[in-house]
């Protein structure tokens, strides 16, 4: 199935670098409840996305299209990938951040990474980037604990939702800010010098956030200066990815809606389902893959973006 792009908006004609007339959306996939948390594996030339309320992740490669890749993962949201491979998994359900290394061809168990800070349990670590140098940086709204559908009801144990800052090599896990309501998804631009979080606390509450809100990351670690982005409509700003150039694609009810650093909105992309989250892949780095409700999407872009 192919949908036709003739719906693309342009607002800014730098966003004409994205090549998009005559492009085509192509819906790769269905069959999800809600499609979440998309990875690009390109040892595999594959994409991972997760299922959340039907607790499973899915693969979709061009030789073998969809499959089930694992079952019963505990309501896994959003995923990275470590430089040797290993594969990060925000888990609603075991509230932590979740490893699963790479052997060969084949994946290992799953180990714990962190589960606990000052010795509460997280809420619901929700999306994750990891910094060149390593450190693991996550969003924990509450999403995985308000109710049984992509999680575990419980009742919050921190007195906040908390962007997070990990450190492997030190176990030491710290609140990188508490500035959002409900942090959710996140990126870094190319230098690493900007950290973009969205806040969708309009999700639970009506007349609260559906915006982004960029920071200023200080000596590598400390997040200054935040000011709104981006306010997104219609819908939230789910997930987030910076291509190399720095420009911001963003989840959105209507499609994925693309900014520039000086946070100008240059182009709205049509998709026939609420966007839930984003990945950059292809083996020329030039596919944006769309997990959208019931769906996985492709479009091929006219330039490398990952």
């Amino acid at each position: 199935m192919e949908i036709d792009m003739e719906a693309v908006q342009i607002f800014d004609a730098r966003a004409r670098a994205l090549q998009l007339a005559g492009a085509r959306l192509e819906r790769l996939a269905g069959g999800a409840t809600w499609s979440e948390g998309p990875v690009w594996l390109p040892q595999d030339g594959a994409l991972l996305w997760s299922d959340i309320p039907n607790d499973r992740m899915l693969c979709w490669s061009a030789a073998q299209g969809m499959s089930v890749w694992r079952t019963g993962v505990e309501f896994t949201n959003g995923h990275a990938l470590e430089a040797d491979g290993s594969l990060l998994h925000c888990s609603h359900g075991r509230r932590a951040i979740v490893r699963t290394r790479r052997h060969g061809s084949r994946w290992g168990e799953d180990e714990l990474v962190v589960s606990h800070y000052q010795e509460r349990r997280l809420n619901s670590p929700n999306d994750i980037v990891v910094k060149r140098d390593g450190t693991l940086w996550f969003t924990d709204p509450p999403y995985g604990i308000v109710s049984d559908r992509e999680g575990h009801r419980a009742d919050p144990e921190l007195r906040h939702n908390y962007v997070f800052r990990y450190d492997p090599g030190a176990g030491t896990l710290e609140v990188a800010s508490d500035f959002l309501d409900e942090p959710n998804g996140l990126a870094f631009s190319p230098g690493e010098d900007t950290l973009y979080v969205s806040d969708t606390s309009a999700a639970l509450r009506d007349g609260a956030h559906h915006h982004v809100v960029a920071f200023d990351v200080v000596a590598g670690r400390v997040l200054a200066r935040p000011r709104v982005f981006a306010v997104i409509e219609p819908g939230l700003p789910d997930g987030l990815r910076v291509d190399r150039r720095g420009w911001l694609f963003t989840s959105s009810a209507s499609g994925v809606q693309v900014f520039h650093p000086d946070g100008a909105r240059m182009a709205q992309i049509p998709v026939p389902e609420k966007v839930g989250n984003l990945a950059f892949g292809g083996a020329a780095g030039n596919e944006l893959f769309i997990a959208a409700s019931t769906s996985l999407y492709r479009l091929r872009l006219g330039l490398a973006v990952a």
